[in-house]
């Protein structure tokens, strides 16, 4: 268990790392975002939200961030990810102050590492937990009160972000592919 915020080792991420998340190659590359309105509705978020985050650098846009009017900040999955977990936060009670050492904790590590974080708070501090051990340990000293796990967060964008046009920072072109059987299905639903 570590606490967010305490000193640790910055885990090491490989290049492309979101694509091996992606077998369908539906990220292919780390110049693949998401522009910011498309980020506010995958992370279910306000557009006020998302640029006061950007401008105080609670959550900003890894990939290309504004550079004076007209122009367009473009988030990563990462970056959704990072923005619905802030969200969840800050549905459950806990300060920004607090927020904001979780996040810098969760920014060293890579996408896959955040699959297997849970996080928990007791309304003061944030805990992370990567293990059932440790969480058990947690919840037997009777802190934690809520917890939010992290692959969860990452399931729920994986199954919406594909509704929504990713843009290259090169400029290149991004293969739009077909829904997934999950996103036809929820469709099927809303429609039947």
């Amino acid at each position: 268990m570590v606490e967010a915020g305490s000193e640790k080792q910055p885990v090491q991420v490989a290049a492309g790392e979101q694509g091996e998340l992606f077998p369908d190659d539906s990220l292919p590359d780390e110049l693949v975002g998401y522009r910011g309105p498309a980020a506010c509705q995958i992370a279910g978020i306000t557009y006020r939200q998302l640029d006061y985050w950007a401008r105080t650098k609670l959550v900003a846009p890894s990939i290309r961030t504004a550079h004076g009017s007209g122009s367009q900040r473009l988030y990563s999955f990462k970056d959704i990810l990072v923005l619905k977990v802030v969200k969840r936060l800050l549905d459950t009670g806990v300060s920004l102050q607090n927020i904001r050492v979780a996040v810098d904790h969760l920014r060293l590590r890579g996408v896959r590492d955040l699959a297997r974080v849970t996080l928990f708070s007791d309304g003061t501090t944030v805990y992370e937990c990567t293990s059932p051990e440790e969480i058990v340990d947690l919840l037997q000293g009777g802190q934690g009160v809520f917890g939010i796990a992290v692959s969860g967060a990452m399931q729920e964008i994986s199954g919406t972000i594909h509704e929504f046009q990713a843009e290259r920072a090169d400029g290149g072109i991004v293969e739009q592919h077909g829904p997934d059987e999950l996103t036809q299905r929820r469709n099927a639903r809303k429609t039947g």
